[in-house]
């Protein structure tokens, strides 16, 4: 989300005539320059050079003609999660670069966006008791947070009556814009800010490119001119904080998953300028250095599409936080309810679905006829109280802006004085309330389409706002149709807590199958991320809109995004109560544990149909940290299960060495079954175009992190129609001396009686338990066709 100031290190050239040729073409005819990232073979280093910065202040000298044009042109230097450079390049450097034997790779950059009081108690965490006790709230430990920055005087970044920070942080607290060293504390105990790939968009760094801050409303500094930083800043570790609200919405006790643990933010967004993939890795490169023990990061593509984990900077840089141990939580993307839309799903990602919580702001819209329907709304302005106004629907005339309330799409002459019905899409939900009082209306319905169904997330309009479902939206369409003087009014009824059903799998949550390697199970959990009440900054209103001058400590915002500092937070607490667990045992940890029931003690449903949601949409299910803190058996990863599961599904030792940093030789007689990563979950992906009987078999290791004598039963659970499923062995003994024990799964398929639904898979689950644990995987399984 931010860059930091200049890095030190731009290394990487056989000799100072290629570093004058590259750069002096800078100001040959190529005049056009777009940003690259470059991955650098580090070894290629010539030894006379006793380390890169002294290879690069070397090529740096040597250049004699420009050497200010040259250092103006690279942005950041990576030595620690990537080896290599970002730089402003012009063709024919691309050209050169690419061609050059020290040069593995070269990535253009690339815009991302972001993923946009109840929850900790709705994690299954208690005051005094279970994993908040025994974690110490999470004081050891340090959550990394790569967003929009920080609002530092929020009381939910106090730090009273908190210890001295590790010795081993080494961050900084940079300076800037209204930023000063005395904003960090022993809670805020770093921030930095990461703006050159931003910057350099902004110079015009090439067509679509795009870019640059806007100085008017950005502060060029780790400060928050958005307020999504500090809402999932504090979402993952802020302090208690009493008497919190959001204009009297969700009134109570505000804090953290971690309300002890340490926060690092890492400014790599920008107010209305995204996030530039050079920044995001400077960042990471930053935060592993400086010593987090987590990072949280709320950021994707935007498009619900996932790049190859080689050209995606946020996989290649949680890889290198991984490979130091350290834990990466990722959002799984705002694109639901369509399948296939999961982003950030390399598997060493954790990567997290929105669900709801018990906790609603119930908004009913009366209408004319005595009819009731129900919707939601943060509203806080003066109440309509109960006076009937005119309604009208402008997508009656069958223009698609008028539909959607699209600016300057609204006719003042038949709107004003009413309740305007505005369909949701294609801009901000909160930005159609402002068309709406720009041409004159006194409150809007906001009415959901076919794509989000029934599903609801709360903004504090600055209209008299009610948002409803799919079924409401066509009710009221309808009324309006069937009525000569149709009118309507809207009452709001407050916070509503003790909601039921509840967890509900948001409608808006990126769902799976994994796009990439659907052998892999994407998302791996959900967690709340529906209507969550956390910290906000002071540049900018509840709503985000430009001309909303409001003031609020905290807001409420829905989306992966608030998801994703949950399992952040909640990754800080396993942490500190398993110092010695690996990023991957503290996500075996989650996932196996996972609830799949609601409140009612029935399945998880789906908010956009109603229906039983499935592992594509939850994953293994919904996060319960009071189960997680002991599941007894996690399921371990290694940097060489990485390596071998991308040997696996084909990539070559170059493009893995792109991802890992280190060179890699994959076997060349047997190749590694990506779906051998030892996982915990299973996915079974079977040709459409063979009939029969088909058969798969996987291998899982599980370690034993219980009592050290425990001995594990299988138990094979709704296994679908026209699949077998064999476990062998079907008993695990553990002692002082045997930890780790190796199991097969044999799945068979008949697909002449194979029953897929409409997400073409079908789920079952396996789980083992000693009595008191039970550890349960989710397995799919689904037909492909094959290349």
């Amino acid at each position: 989300m931010a860059s930091s100031p200049s890095s030190p290190l731009l290394l990487f050239f056989f000799s100072s005539s290629f570093f004058f040729g590259f750069f002096s073409s800078a100001t040959s005819a190529d005049s056009t320059l777009k940003t690259y990232i470059v991955r650098v073979d580090s070894q290629s280093k010539p030894s006379v050079f006793p380390t890169h910065q002294h290879w690069f202040a070397s090529l740096l000298s040597a250049d004699e003609s420009s050497p200010d044009a040259a250092a103006a042109r690279i942005l950041h230097t990576y030595d620690t999660v990537f080896h290599g450079f970002s730089a402003s390049l012009s063709p024919s450097q691309l050209d050169s670069l690419r061609g050059h034997p020290s040069v593995l790779a070269v990535l253009e950059d690339r815009r991302r966006y972001l993923h946009t009081t109840r929850s900790p108690q709705f994690l299954g965490l208690r005051n005094q008791q279970g994993l908040w006790s025994d974690s110490d709230y999470g004081s050891d430990v340090i959550i990394g947070v790569l967003d929009t920055g920080v609002w530092p005087e929020r009381r939910s970044f106090s730090d009273v009556n908190l210890g001295p920070v590790s010795k081993r942080w080494k961050g900084a607290c940079e300076t800037g814009e209204k930023f000063g060293a005395h904003n960090c504390n022993r809670k805020l105990v770093g921030a930095r800010f990461f703006v050159k790939g931003n910057d350099a968009a902004g110079r015009g760094a090439g067509p679509g490119m795009g870019g640059g801050i806007n100085e008017t409303v950005e502060f060029r500094s780790p400060r928050d001119a958005d307020g999504h930083g500090t809402h999932t800043a504090s979402t993952a570790a802020g302090r208690y904080s009493f008497r919190a609200s959001m204009a009297g919405y969700a009134p109570g006790i505000a804090k953290g998953v971690a309300p002890k643990a340490r926060i690092a933010s890492y400014k790599v967004c920008w107010k209305n300028s995204g996030c530039f993939d050079s920044d995001i890795l400077a960042a990471f490169d930053a935060a592993v250095n400086d010593g987090v023990d987590v990072i949280s990061i709320s950021i994707g593509g935007g498009d619900g599409i996932s790049s190859p984990y080689y050209l995606d900077p946020i996989a290649i840089g949680s890889y290198g936080a991984v490979s130091h141990g350290i834990f990466v939580s990722s959002s799984a993307g705002n694109d639901g309810p369509n399948g296939m839309t999961v982003t950030n799903i390399a598997p060493w990602l954790t990567t997290v679905g929105a669900g709801t919580i018990d906790r609603n702001f119930p908004a009913d819209v009366i209408l004319g006829n005595g009819v009731k329907l129900s919707g939601v709304s943060l509203y806080s302005g003066p109440p309509l109280s109960g006076k009937m106004y005119p309604l009208v629907y402008p997508g009656k005339s069958g223009i698609l802006t008028s539909s959607l309330c699209m600016e300057n799409s609204l006719d003042a002459n038949h709107v004003k004085g009413k309740i305007v019905i505005c369909d949701r899409g294609s801009s901000a939900r909160v930005a159609k309330g402002l068309v709406v009082l720009k041409a004159g209306g006194v409150g809007m319905i906001l009415a959901n389409g076919i794509s989000n169904g029934e599903g609801l997330v709360g903004d504090a309009h600055m209209i008299p706002t009610a948002a409803v479902g799919a079924n409401e939206g066509d009710s009221v369409k309808a009324y309006v149709s069937s009525t000569s003087n149709p009118t309507a009014t809207i009452q709001f009824r407050g916070t509503q807590i003790g909601i039921k059903p509840a967890p509900v799998v948001a409608s808006f949550s990126g769902r799976g199958p994994n796009g990439l390697n659907p052998e892999i199970l994407k998302p791996d959990l959900i967690a709340p991320g529906v209507n969550i009440l956390a910290a906000w900054t002071d540049a900018i209103g509840p709503t985000g809109l430009d001309s909303d001058t409001r003031k609020t400590e905290f807001n409420i915002l829905s989306g992966t995004s608030m998801a994703c500092p949950h399992v952040g937070g909640a990754a800080a607490l396993l942490k500190s109560a398993h110092p010695d667990w690996s990023p991957a045992a503290i996500r075996s940890a989650m996932m196996t544990t996972a609830n799949l029931l609601d409140n009612t003690l029935k399945p998880m449903t789906d908010e956009s149909t109603g229906k039983p949601a499935t592992p594509y949409d939850f994953g293994a299910g919904h996060v319960n940290l009071d189960r997680a803190m002991d599941p007894g058996l996690i399921y371990d990863i290694t940097s060489d299960d990485y390596m071998n599961f991308l040997c696996g599904i084909g990539y070559s030792n170059k493009i893995i060495q792109v991802i890992t940093r280190s060179p890699v030789n994959c076997p060349r007689a047997k190749k590694p079954l990506p779906e051998n990563l030892n996982y915990p979950s299973v996915a079974a992906l079977f040709s459409s175009t063979r009939t029969g009987v088909q058969s798969k078999s996987f291998t899982r290791t599980v370690t034993n992190v219980g009592e050290p004598k425990a001995v594990y039963q299988v138990k094979i659970e709704s296994v679908p129609k026209g699949v077998s499923l064999v476990v062998k062995p079907t008993t695990l003994v553990f002692s002082e001396a045997v930890k780790k024990q190796t199991f097969m799964v044999t799945i068979k398929a008949d697909t002449k009686s194979l029953l897929l639904d409409d997400s073409g898979a079908a789920f079952g689950s396996l789980s083992w338990s000693d009595g008191k644990h039970l550890v349960r995987s989710p397995i799919v399984i689904t037909q492909i066709s094959p290349l």
